[in-house]
């Protein structure tokens, strides 16, 4: 009963729905511990080293010390600063992982956040994810802060990673509060707009910290950029802006509100400094979070379309709204099995009751309601727009799924994943191993959207594709421990994709007569490449009758299955446009299943003449490495067909960004570790699909026809 009056106590406008994005290893999760731990959530600071940590809780994770999976956590904090001190309010915070394998858990968390924190490396300043993150963060309109961690680190520089912010990301960003001291001697922070001084002394777990002075040393540039920030803030209101050109400051509480309507509006980014891991400049972030982030009420309108009508409609973030909210991630729990995270957009869920699914047209009941501590929960009979909980009992609802009430139905925008660029054939040990191996698949896909399965005909094998080899071994892995299957595993393969480079006409005629009733099934089709990216378009161009309209969707199916299978090499067919023009028909023999066959049968028909080409996914290659090699490092990604955009210095070393094709990339990590003597590292994501050159097109042509892989 607690837990329902929680929700009850706590208004929209003291609601905080927000994400810790970052690079990898910028510190994300200890971040979020750190929050955890001050908010009271635990009771002792989790540590990634000794794997304690409450947000990375699966085994994999502990083991790894990386972040897999976005773990959801309710907290409460009441801030000390600011017009909302001494108000509690309730955050619901996302851990994301800063690993490119898992995108998937970033962009869908990204979906449903109203704000996020993007934490930075103070020595490494924006590294390639960082970038990646800041624009999916813009692809969602996410209002964010900047937290410039690990202040305390050799080489740890805030203003030059405020630079690279303001020149990499070419975002809007103002310190908010300074450091006092870096590396060694960093102690604290002062507040710009307050000149109040913050120091963590001797309390270890940095619960308690004295107001000081600003240090004699620091006037001038806490003057400097006071007044840049207070400046920056008149210039987007227009009433501040004519008491500052009037040689009047604005009060403190103007000030404030502005600076949180300016970062909403993305006007501004505030940039905060701390150490994490030293337990230094976590509670002015929590204050930050709570001053300048948006509550639900903050955020425009979640707009969709009405799926009867097809016309516009909004949802008010109201309670008493009808209820709408998007699904953003599957997990299969071992205790409670499928939990589906939703966020609540408008409305209140209640468990017990039905909804719509509107995206697959199905009526879903709402089993239970979990509010959820990371891999802990608590029960609670509804759910209230704005909040983000856990629902058991939804049984076809997948990730980007919207739920509606059942007479009021809307469709929100979903959530788009990137193609998978790598794959690994898989087959079970046992006859025992080949039914689990296909429960756990299934469950495994459900969970992460990036993760393909497809069974290879020829060979009998189970394709697995991903966004990386350590997202597939790390599912490999799942499927021993969690749903003890045990399988022989291939070496990973680069997943290549065809395509066609030029308009053609085909023509699929499939009769079959045999006693009895016969086969007929007659289209003529045109295909035509579309650009890189913009996926498969089906268009119907009969009139007159000439094929049934029931036939129509039949000959769709026969192209998409023959796309799938592939037709040079064997790899799935994209980006392309096709339209069945012509055909014809029998009044008696004609079926879907023939019409399907010359579809599939046309479409192999229209590509001999359509040169197609094959594409392979090329990769952003981030290498960091000493001076001294550098010159060995770009001559190896030379030969690897990498074109090199650039390099750059940062601090002692070079950072050198170049797009290599992933097929030249196997054992990088192996060979350029050998090559520094263990001094350079390297950080890849997927970058595009672009087409082969003609001569390594032979030879994976030539391959195919040995052993498709």
């Amino acid at each position: 009963m607690a837990a329902q009056q929680d929700s009850r106590i706590y208004p929209l406008d003291r609601i905080r729905n927000i994400g810790v994005i970052a690079h990898i290893d910028a510190g994300k999760t200890t971040t979020t511990e750190r929050i955890l731990y001050y908010t009271g959530k635990t009771y002792k600071i989790g540590d990634i080293d000794e794997g304690t940590t409450v947000t990375d809780w699966m085994e994999q994770e502990r083991e790894r010390g990386i972040t897999i999976v976005s773990a959801a956590v309710t907290t409460f904090w009441i801030p000390k600063t600011g017009p909302l001190a001494d108000i509690e309010h309730r955050v619901n915070i996302i851990d994301t992982p800063g690993h490119v394998d898992f995108t998937a858990e970033v962009e869908r968390s990204l979906r449903v956040l109203d704000g996020g924190v993007t934490v930075l490396d103070a020595e490494e300043g924006v590294q390639s994810q960082s970038e990646t993150v800041w624009r999916q963060a813009d692809k969602y309109n996410v209002p964010r802060i900047c937290f410039i961690n690990k202040m305390d680190k050799l080489g740890a520089d805030y203003i030059e990673t405020l630079k690279s912010i303001r020149e990499k990301l070419g975002a809007p960003a103002y310190p908010y509060n300074l450091p006092i001291g870096k590396e060694n001697e960093f102690v604290g922070v002062v507040d710009l707009l307050t000149r109040k001084g913050f120091v963590w002394g001797d309390d270890p777990s940095g619960m308690k910290f004295n107001e000081v002075e600003v240090p004699s040393d620091m006037h001038d540039d806490v003057e400097k950029y006071r007044n840049e920030l207070i400046e920056k803030i008149s210039e987007t209101n227009d009433k501040l802006l004519e008491k500052y050109l009037g040689g009047e400051e604005p009060t403190m509480k103007e000030l404030m509100q502005a600076l949180r309507a300016a970062t909403i509006a993305y006007k501004i980014v505030p940039v905060l400094a701390g150490s994490s891991l030293r337990n230094k400049g976590v509670q002015p972030l929590l204050d930050a979070v709570i001053n300048f982030l948006p509550s639900p009420l903050d955020i425009p309108q979640v707009r969709g379309y009405n799926p009867k009508t097809g016309a516009d409609e909004a949802r008010a973030n109201d309670i008493n709204a009808p209820f709408a909210g998007i699904a953003f991630k599957v997990q299969i729990d071992p205790h409670v099995g499928k939990l589906t995270y939703v966020r609540v957009y408008s409305g209140t869920l209640k468990s017990g009751s039905s909804v719509l699914n509107v995206t697959k047209s199905e009526r879903e009941r709402i089993g239970r309601i979990l509010l959820m501590h990371a891999d802990k929960r608590e029960e609670i009979k509804e759910a209230f727009a704005g909040e983000i909980v856990a629902v058991i009992g939804l049984t076809r609802t997948t990730t980007g799924d919207t739920l509606a009430d059942e007479s009021n139905p809307i469709v929100l925008e979903s959530i788009t994943f990137p193609e998978p660029v790598i794959s690994l054939a898989i087959e079970p040990k046992t006859k025992a191993d080949q039914e689990k191996l296909g429960l756990a698949l299934s469950r495994l896909s459900e969970e992460d959207p990036t993760f393909r399965i497809r069974s290879d005909h020829e060979t009998g094998q189970t394709i697995i594709s991903g966004m990386g080899e350590l997202q597939l071994e790390i599912m490999v892995d799942r499927m021993k421990r969690e749903f003890k299957v045990e399988a022989n595993v291939g070496r990973p393969q680069v997943a290549y994709r065809e395509t066609i480079t030029k308009v053609a006409e085909g023509e699929g005629k499939y009769i079959k007569q045999t006693g009895g009733r016969g086969q007929y099934g007659h289209c003529l089709l045109r295909i035509e490449p579309k650009s890189r990216g913009e996926g498969f378009e089906f268009v119907s161009e009969i009139k007159g009758g000439a094929i049934p309209q029931e036939f129509i969707p039949a000959i769709e199916k026969g192209i998409k299955e023959k796309m799938e299978t592939g037709i040079l090499a064997g790899y799935p067919v994209v980006d392309m446009k096709v339209a069945v023009y012509d055909g014809s028909y029998h009044d008696v023999d004609s079926s879907e299943i023939a019409f399907k066959i010359a579809g599939s049968m046309a479409l192999s028909n229209a590509a001999a003449s359509a040169q197609m080409a094959i594409l392979e996914p090329i990769m952003k290659v981030e290498v960091t490495t000493p001076e001294e090699f550098m010159g060995e490092v770009i001559g190896d990604l030379s030969a690897k067909r990498a074109q090199i955009l650039g390099s750059e210095q940062r601090g002692n070393v070079r950072i050198i960004t170049a797009l290599v094709p992933l097929a030249e990339l196997s054992g990088y990590v192996t060979t350029l570790r050998s090559m520094s003597q263990g001094r350079a590292s390297a950080y890849m994501e997927p970058s595009h699909y672009q087409e082969v050159p003609g001569n390594i097109t032979d030879k994976i042509v030539a391959k195919s026809k040995g052993v498709v892989s």
